[in-house]
């Protein structure tokens, strides 16, 4: 059985996108497989595009980490069925029409709940609950500094710290996405791109617990120049570059960790973890009005090379979300 999905002949840039026609996927032990109504967007689709973030060994090739959909089949124990509205992180293969979903990291779609909404949740709230809960272990009180607080992961890290009491200090780029951190909740936000020191800046206001970066090497040694004693760097990505210089004896008298960190390579069990957290922590906040979902906009499968545009142009303020279906306020 075939299905369509978006392709690449070759690693490169948006114009390696198209759709075509490939196998539907094996639905193994444990799976699920889900008829994909939407998919969210993501920057590691677009460093995988181009040739520099491979899948997992026995990942899809195919784009796409996190989708909502129907459940088509299943394999083995699990307590869905055939039917059933679910959404969830997968290894990749989102860009299509069906997709393998293990059954541990499924999560039930509310009724009240729009596939394009569920698909926007669960790669920004497992990264953000990962990293800020797990590895930075950020605790009530305390200071995090978001770097592109208005990204998916940035928007769910603000909401995620103010919901366990700490304070929050983002950076973004543009006005309008300082404003946007600042109604997420932010204490303090401020355009990096236009400070020229913006460890001092930090440091003012207190310095922080936690930082989570997504930039990287152009950010590092300000980052760990306000950085408390005891501080938690938590690294998500390069995007400012893969290689800088640090002082290590800084590092090693104010005891700051560093810390590496990614969500695709984690183990299954460490997954399963946290879509149980966004199932039972995150969704129950969504109903009761205490956080909000951060949707910035929806592009049809077949303007995906457009969405990827939007992403590495910076353009978005939350998620973007590709869909397969004609998008209602009841779907």
């Amino acid at each position: 059985m075939s299905m369509q999905a978006v392709i690449q002949s070759r690693p490169g840039g948006r114009e390696t996108l198209e759709l075509g026609i490939v196998e539907k996927p094996v639905l193994g032990d444990g799976q699920l497989l889900v008829r994909v109504l939407a998919a969210g967007v993501n920057r590691a689709d677009v460093v995988q595009r181009e040739g520099q973030y491979p899948p997992p060994p026995g990942a899809s090739a195919i784009l796409g980490l996190e989708v909502a959909g129907v459940v088509e089949a299943v394999s083995g124990p699990s307590r869905f069925q055939p039917g059933d509205a679910v959404f969830g992180l997968v290894e990749g293969g989102g860009y299509a029409e069906y997709v393998v979903l293990d059954s541990e990291l499924a999560i039930p779609k509310p009724d009240s709940m729009s596939w394009v909404e569920a698909a926007s949740l669960p790669e920004a709230w497992m990264t953000a609950w990962l990293n800020l809960v797990e590895v930075g272990r950020l605790a009530e009180g305390q200071a995090l500094l978001v770097h592109a607080g208005a990204s998916g992961v940035g928007a769910a890290a603000i909401q995620l710290a103010r919901l366990l009491g700490a304070r929050v200090w983002a950076t973004a780029g543009s006005e309008e996405k300082l404003e946007y951190c600042y109604n997420l909740g932010a204490d303090e936000a401020f355009n990096a791109r236009q400070e020229a020191d913006f460890g001092a800046k930090v440091k003012a206001w207190g310095g922080a617990d936690v930082i989570l970066d997504p930039v990287g090497g152009t950010y590092l040694e300000q980052n760990l120049s306000c950085l408390n004693l005891d501080g938690r760097l938590v690294l998500i990505g390069v995007m400012g570059g893969g290689r800088s210089e640090i002082n290590l004896g800084r590092l090693l008298v104010k005891r700051q960790s560093l810390i590496g960190s990614t969500l695709r390579s984690q183990p299954e069990a460490v997954k399963a973890r946290l879509a149980r957290a966004l199932e039972t922590e995150i969704l129950p906040a969504l109903r009761q009005g205490v956080i909000r979902l951060t949707l910035d906009s929806t592009y049809p499968l077949a303007a995906v090379a457009e969405a990827h545009e939007a992403m590495e142009g910076n353009l978005n303020l939350g998620k973007i979300v590709l869909t397969l279906f004609p998008v209602t306020a009841a779907s």
